[in-house]
């Protein structure tokens, strides 16, 4: 049984004590016993504040959907929001409130997910007023040998894409951390509990500890998982399966009218650890809602082999060549590229082949794992 840096206070009491203390937190903070980080931080510290990444402390935001300051019901402490209309860090105002600042949340090891946008922010913003930051390591779900994808470049740096990270990185969140200060050259006073018991190649249901969804549309490991590859469905007219019972695992489009022949299509690319069956729905919400929608069940067959970002690449490349109506979709209002090129880090036309992207990235991803390792603290 893996415990994590929150399951740790008790050894690390010491590390709390002499000034107010702030929580970043979500569901997923929580102890192997089930109690909430919030309440076990209260038991051995000045615990003062809380903050919200996207979804909020308690899950109960949707994505991308932003609040403002409030009160938690169950303990009275304030909460301030990290994801409050454009903005996305911490006010001089917030930052006059707490000493040390803890971090709780367990990631699921895309570079796409925003938890290690704020974690940047908040080490960048604290390094400078001189704030203590306390890391809670959790484990990369994901496990923290495999890499996958390109590495982002410095100039598509976004919310969604924060540092130059391959898609699936294999870093733990205390590992991330370290490497942002180191690189970067911040400065700041950081301190990781690490977790016990965590092996690098160990993927999250070899670790014994319950999945709590970091997010309304992660319900499970295996979303997590796809999630590599199809995210970048987001960055198109076709639904990522939002407002069904299988985000990311279910994609498809109004004007897909032949199942069968999409699966047959995915199948026949024999891209290991993945395969599809057909599937009809009728999204509740987001693209293609309350229309019926042609496309694809996507299941993993074998963890350890899935490749689910080449798995998304390719499957792009299988919708763009296959229906005359599939687009990528234009830049929102304030933003000056595609979604698509936010998420994938590249720029990305009709017409493209995966197989050529996948081969350009190689080379990036040996580099980068070589500079990942100095970071590792876990073998």
């Amino acid at each position: 049984m893996v415990l994590c840096g929150a399951d740790r206070l008790e050894e690390y009491r010491d590390v709390f004590q002499g000034g107010r203390v702030g929580l970043i937190t979500t569901p997923t903070g929580r102890r192997i016993d089930g109690k909430s980080t919030i309440d076990a931080l209260k038991e051995i510290c000045d615990l003062q504040v809380l903050f919200g990444a996207e979804h909020g402390i308690r899950g109960d935001i949707e994505d991308a959907a932003t609040v403002k300051g409030f009160h938690d019901k169950a303990t009275g402490l304030p909460v301030y929001s990290l994801y409050e209309g454009q903005r996305r860090r911490m006010t001089e105002e917030m930052l006059d409130l707490f000493d040390i600042i803890v971090y709780d949340i367990q990631d699921v090891g895309s570079r796409y997910y925003t938890f290690i946008s704020s974690l940047k922010n908040v080490i960048e913003d604290c390094a400078k007023r001189g704030k203590k930051i306390v890391v809670l390591d959790r484990p990369n779900p994901l496990g923290g040998v495999a890499i996958e994808g390109n590495v982002l470049p410095k100039e598509e740096f976004s919310f969604v894409g924060c540092y130059s990270l391959p898609v699936r990185y294999g870093l733990t969140p205390g590992e991330f951390a370290n490497m942002v200060n180191e690189e970067e050259k911040l400065g700041a006073d950081i301190t990781v509990i690490p977790c016990k018991g965590w092996q690098r190649a160990a993927l999250f249901p070899e670790t014994g500890l319950n999945w709590i969804m970091p997010s309304p549309n992660i319900p499970t490991f295996e979303t997590a998982l796809v999630y590599v590859g199809t995210c970048l469905i987001e960055g198109t007219n076709a639904s990522e399966g939002r407002g069904t019972a299988n985000p990311f695992s279910v994609i498809g489009a109004s004007y897909i009218k032949e199942s069968e022949k999409l699966a047959k299509e995915f199948n026949g690319r024999r891209l290991e650890g993945f395969v599809a069956t057909p599937y009809f729905f009728n999204p509740y919400t987001s693209k293609h809602s309350g229309r019926h929608c042609g496309g694809i069940h996507i299941h993993i067959t074998d963890r350890e082999k899935a490749k689910p970002f080449e798995m998304g690449i390719t499957l792009l490349e299988i919708l763009d060549r296959a229906y005359d109506e599939f687009e990528f979709l234009p830049p929102v209002a304030g933003r000056d590229k595609p979604f698509i090129q936010l998420l994938s880090g590249m720029p990305l036309d009709k017409g493209f082949k995966a197989a050529e992207i996948i081969e350009k990235i190689k080379q990036e991803q040996e580099e980068f794992q070589i500079r990942k390792n100095e970071y590792h603290i876990y073998d």
